[in-house]
């Protein structure tokens, strides 16, 4: 079966509007979810919108909460996402970030209290298509061990890189896993294998195979000890620079909420010009 863009964009904004989202809000949701899904992002399209609606319906996301600067120190800013809806305020931060880096080269934005940004590539595309180098993060509940360890004790912390070209943007949106737990639950319900190892089974060994990775919860950093470190690296950039939670007290609330995020902006045309 093949749905069109539109008609996917059209269902999704209209339960995101029966949920109680106004129509700018459920217009910007909508189109980010539609556009995950038609890039081939399952993991953070159509397959993950029943966790936002969740969220909404249990109240854990404030849908009419609007994010607010709390402190600005030139090109940097810290903003309170007061727990409400991840892709607005990520999209706010980010356009924040661009008004920025218009005026001063380069701008940076610290957001605390928000929700799951969904797929972090939007951001940094959204940048691109302004012109901009953009790079964001964001730290996450913990969801693999220290290299070396059995207990999963860090963050997931995905990252993006996004650098426009006039053929088409460069783009890298990546996780700190080998495979990141959304693409392992995609290949678990298909029924298909890792093709490269991506975590180890209950018993310590490596596996293919994304139901036992899901299960031990040892999913395999990138680079073994490096992308574990550059996890807690990560973590600590993205509370310090937001004046908000990191992954341990993160992942003491008992799910993943109150996340803390970077967003950069680097104007091209003042680097370039």
């Amino acid at each position: 079966m093949r749905v069109s863009f539109d008609v996917l964009k059209d269902a999704f904004y209209k339960a995101l509007v029966k949920a109680g989202l106004s129509d700018d809000r459920a217009s910007l949701c909508a189109r980010l979810f539609t556009e995950n899904q038609c890039d081939g992002v399952y993991s953070h399209g159509l397959n993950r919108f029943p966790s936002l609606m969740s969220k909404i319906v249990s109240g854990q996301i404030d849908i009419q909460a609007e994010p607010k600067c709390t402190k600005a120190l030139g090109v940097v800013e810290q903003w309170d996402g007061k727990m409400g809806i991840g892709l607005v305020n990520a999209h706010v931060a980010m356009g924040r970030a661009i008004e920025i880096a218009k005026e001063h080269g380069m701008g940076c934005v610290g957001l605390r209290n928000t929700n799951h940004w969904m797929r972090a590539g939007a951001y940094g595309l959204q940048a691109a298509d302004a012109g901009c180098i953009g790079m964001c993060w964001t730290n996450t509940t913990v969801l693999m061990p220290p290299w070396g360890a059995k207990e999963k004790r860090i963050g997931n912390n995905p990252m993006v890189m996004a650098i426009p070209r006039d053929g088409g943007h460069l783009l890298l949106d990546m996780a700190m896993s080998q495979y990141s737990n959304g693409k392992l639950e995609i290949l678990k319900q298909r029924g298909e294998d890792l093709p490269l190892a991506g975590g180890y089974d209950s018993d310590g060994d490596l596996t293919c195979d994304p139901g036992a990775i899901l299960s031990s919860k040892r999913a395999l950093p990138i680079g073994y000890w490096k992308g574990s470190a550059l996890a807690v690296m990560l973590d600590v950039l993205a509370a310090v620079i937001s004046g908000g939670q990191s992954t341990h007290k993160i992942a003491a609330q008992g799910d993943e909420y109150a996340v803390s995020q970077t967003y950069i902006a680097l104007d091209v045309t003042s680097l370039v010009g």
